[in-house]
């Protein structure tokens, strides 16, 4: 999260900018277009968390603190908490948390659809990020086209109702059918060989 000690010395149109830069800064990481791994070892509280929000996959240790913890300080998460919060976890779940700072460990987060993956932490500290990399290795050999039009027709689909997100999909369907990595992956299948994929 943020550095309070050093927003306590900004003026209020300092705190606007930061805040303003910040969420400019996640939105750009919600937009990369490649499967992201937010993976949570230690603490991460307000905009920390609202980092891990912007990621697809959030893996974490159990003994992990996570919260949107702004109430607290008499302002709200400003860096899109409110939104990706409640559509990750539920609205009414969501407001519980914000309205009351609560601070969650691993397992809870687990238990209410915060993060997908709970681990026990290891002695190195790093449990969490080893479950991401474990995780990213099983992404790596899948189709780059398709991966990138995968995550755009979820992303776009869960925004509009059900019909127009089918159409989205459909969209983005289309452009996975002319490219090569769609023959290798064909031709792949029918020699019984790992495909490779070059994006093309």
């Amino acid at each position: 999260g943020a550095d309070l000690k050093e927003r306590a010395k900004m003026h209020s149109s300092e705190v606007s900018s930061f805040v303003s830069r910040a969420r400019a800064t996640i939105n750009e990481l919600a937009n990369l277009p490649v499967p992201t791994i937010a993976a949570i070892d230690g603490t991460a509280l307000g905009g920390g968390l609202e980092l891990a929000l912007a990621c697809d996959i959030r893996v974490a240790a159990s003994s992990a603190k996570m919260g949107l913890v702004e109430t607290k300080l008499a302002i709200i998460p400003g860096a899109g908490g409110t939104q990706r919060l409640p559509r990750t976890i539920g609205v009414s779940l969501a407001k519980e948390l914000i309205f009351s700072a609560r601070i969650v460990d691993g397992e809870e987060a687990k238990s209410i659809g915060l993060i997908s993956h709970v681990v026990e932490q290891n002695e190195a500290g790093d449990a969490a990020y080893r479950r991401a990399l474990a995780l990213a290795r099983e992404f790596l050999p899948q189709g780059p086209v398709a991966m990138r039009v995968a995550k755009l027709a979820i992303n776009q689909g869960m925004e509009v109702d059900l019909v127009t997100g089918l159409a989205i999909e459909e969209a983005c369907y289309a452009q996975t059918i002319p490219t090569k990595d769609r023959i290798e992956g064909l031709l792949a299948f029918k020699e019984k060989r790992p495909p490779r994929y070059k994006g093309e």
